[in-house]
């Protein structure tokens, strides 16, 4: 935890009692809640507006320096953990596997997390642990980004409008630059932040969509890159610019502030965002141990309350909040970019390359439109990715994504939050979903057209050229 200065703990410290006592207040109305009360009993509908004892004070929560990590530190840095009655500290990670384990080990009580990561964890891939997500980071977030020279040969083969690109720009075009490189006998190789990773997904379905093989994973190889057009390996995501700079890639996925560096540093061009992959694209989730939930379920009460005022705020007004964010996104404990590479995309203007900067308002959301909310479907769709290149490597029935998809995802958590938000005179009802089954109709908004039906992932995945599906294995 970074030292504070003595004034500056005497100001928490009365904030924090200040905020004891509201919290204290709050909840003598509900005296049966006034001991450690189960979580199926916290959760349930007919208790979600109680604010029950909070059972651990003192927590760390972990994150990786991209902006859609927004409402942890928002609810940090604005003071939203401290209203809960929690004192948290937060701190960045070195990469995402670090971050995961020290989830699962305990040295995190929570983090800003990859959907995946929960998930992937759940089914066994890669490590075994029960990670469960009563909160969404936002919608959509990421892009994809090459090198100088890649969009020179790229951008022969994209159709111009006013002497500039027309979004969205499908992977046809990048087909013809991999074609070329196979015929001179070169590699492509392209990056993404981890194998369960929202980017490794969006990457693969964008590519997959223009015709280019992204590889498959097997229980043999693990490497993602069996069958495959293109190389896609992990890197950490500051480290992308410099990678692509070495020549080492040729393109990566990431989230924000990466793919604008590569433009500000002039070595690379965002050419499509996830608004254009998938429109409203589930980025991160809020991240922690089921047996931390089941033990401390005020606590991942208070927890969920203080992310979704955080997010609220960052939303708050259209967007008015957004400049402020990005001043305290750029402090060097938090992302630590500068402040003009981060405030572009989280105030919706995007540059693509020097000279072609255009509106894009929702490239970052993070509470309007349920974008907070963990839907199951969302996980579902997860699930699907996994499946289709290879990382569960057979078939299962359409109930088995659903089931676990119920295993993390936790509305009921988020719900009850919202409950007691509404009952503080926080937030309105006309703010959440009220009455969701938890999944969503079926989705359109991507690059391919493809509609996705969360009860129906086994027909979703026939309808993929490239890609496996029914009862098919990677050989």
């Amino acid at each position: 935890m970074t030292t504070e200065s003595k004034m500056g703990k005497m100001e928490m410290t009365a904030r924090k009692a200040l905020s004891r006592r509201a919290f204290l207040k709050a909840t003598a109305s509900s005296a049966a809640l006034a001991g450690a009360t189960p979580a199926a009993e916290l959760f349930a509908p007919a208790t979600a507006h109680a604010v029950p004892k909070i059972e651990k004070e003192e927590l760390k929560f972990g994150f990786i320096k991209l902006t859609d990590c927004a409402p942890v530190l928002i609810a940090k840095d604005k003071g939203f953990f401290e209203d809960e009655g929690l004192s948290v500290s937060v701190e960045a990670q070195a990469n995402w596997k670090v971050l995961l384990d020290r989830v699962i080990s305990g040295e995190l009580d929570g983090a800003h997390m990859l959907p995946g990561q929960a998930i992937g964890a759940t089914i066994g891939f890669g490590t075994k642990a029960e990670v469960v997500a009563p909160f969404a980071m936002g919608l959509n977030t990421l892009a994809v980004t090459v090198s100088n020279d890649v969009w020179a040969q790229m951008k022969k083969h994209v159709p111009l409008q006013g002497g500039k690109p027309v979004h969205p720009i499908k992977a046809d075009a990048l087909k013809l630059v991999v074609d070329d490189f196979k015929a001179a006998g070169k590699k492509f190789n392209m990056g993404m932040v981890f194998p369960t990773s929202t980017h490794n997904y969006h990457l693969r379905y964008w590519l997959a969509a223009g015709g280019i093989h992204p590889g498959f994973y097997s229980t043999g190889d693990i490497s993602g890159q069996i069958s495959a057009d293109v190389l896609i390996s992990v890197t950490p995501p500051p480290q992308m610019p410099a990678t692509l700079e070495s020549g080492t890639i040729s393109g990566y996925c990431v989230g924000e502030p990466w793919n604008q560096q590569a433009v500000f540093k002039g070595i690379g061009v965002p050419v499509v965002t996830a608004y254009h992959i998938w429109n409203r694209t589930p980025e991160k989730i809020f991240g922690m141990r089921k047996d931390f939930t089941e033990k401390n379920p005020g606590t991942t009460l208070a927890i969920t309350k203080a992310l979704l005022r955080a997010a609220m705020w960052l939303d708050e007004g259209n967007g008015k909040n957004r400049p402020e964010a990005a001043k305290i996104f750029s402090k060097r404990d938090y992302i630590g970019a500068d402040y003009d590479v981060i405030v572009g995309p989280i105030t919706g203007v995007y540059q693509y390359e020097k000279g072609d900067t255009r509106p894009l308002p929702e490239f970052n959301i993070y509470f309007k439109d349920n974008a907070s909310y963990p839907y199951y479907s969302d996980a579902v769709w997860y699930l699907t990715q996994m499946r289709r290149w290879g990382q569960i490597p057979e078939g299962k029935p359409d109930a088995w994504y659903l089931d676990m998809a119920k295993k993390v995802y936790l509305p009921d958590v988020y719900m009850a939050a919202a409950k007691a938000l509404i009952a503080d005179g926080k937030a309105k009802a006309a703010d959440f979903p009220m009455g969701t089954d938890g999944f969503h109709a079926a989705q359109d908004g991507f690059i391919d057209g493809v509609k996705f039906d969360a009860k129906a992932p086994n027909d979703y995945l026939s309808k993929f050229k490239i890609g496996l599906k029914s009862a098919e294995t990677v050989k």
